[in-house]
């Protein structure tokens, strides 16, 4: 007798997380580990940005919408790719406003964001013993300015960056609930 294969998920029901929050607040280590806890595919957002914007911010010059559609368009295919494969999937991104989360979540019914927040001393300090990123502290007081922080109808996942990162993790699937279950080798019907 054969065994029964797993019913594949439907397009809408493929969950996907966006990290976000600013410069600092430990978004790429957080999709890491959410990644490798749940199996699904990852992506730093920051490894998207087309090489202008990457010489903007290396130069502590802000980015502007204009600079940043381009890079929300590279993130969402990147995302829908992932969908098409049937693949739950993390990314991390600043999406700083509410209209860069509406447009990743325009089209996407299951995507949901993970915000990291924190205190800005506390971002000063990561961001003073960060080496090797194009993101640097004079670059926290404009992103901090930009962020618009997420409302409740948004239905983000607020995450202290304070927690550790196995703490934070643990948060995120706490909230998430039977859609962490849904892994690369368990398609069964999990929606968010």
């Amino acid at each position: 007798m054969l065994a029964a294969m797993p019913t594949p998920l439907p397009a809408s029901e493929i969950p996907q997380l966006v990290i976000m929050g600013v410069a600092g607040a430990g978004k790429s280590t957080l999709m890491r580990a959410l990644a490798a806890r749940l199996g699904w595919a990852c992506q730093d957002g920051d490894d998207l940005h087309p090489a202008a914007n990457v010489a903007r911010m290396v130069r502590g010059e802000p980015l502007t919408d204009a600079d940043r559609a381009p890079w929300l368009a590279a993130i969402g295919a990147w995302l829908d790719a992932r969908r098409v494969e049937g693949r739950p999937a993390i990314v991390a991104c600043s999406a700083l406003k509410r209209a860069y989360r509406d447009g990743l979540r325009y089209g996407r019914p299951g995507l949901r964001f993970v915000w990291l927040k924190g205190e800005p001393a506390v971002l000063r300090r990561r961001l003073a013993g960060r080496a090797g990123h194009f993101v640097g502290q004079d670059l926290l007081a404009s992103q901090i300015a930009t962020l618009e922080t997420p409302t409740a109808e948004e239905e983000v996942i607020t995450v202290d960056i304070d927690l550790s990162t196995e703490a934070q993790a643990d948060q995120v699937l706490a909230a998430l609930g039977p859609a962490a279950a849904t892994g690369p080798g368990d398609r069964g019907p999990r929606p968010l």
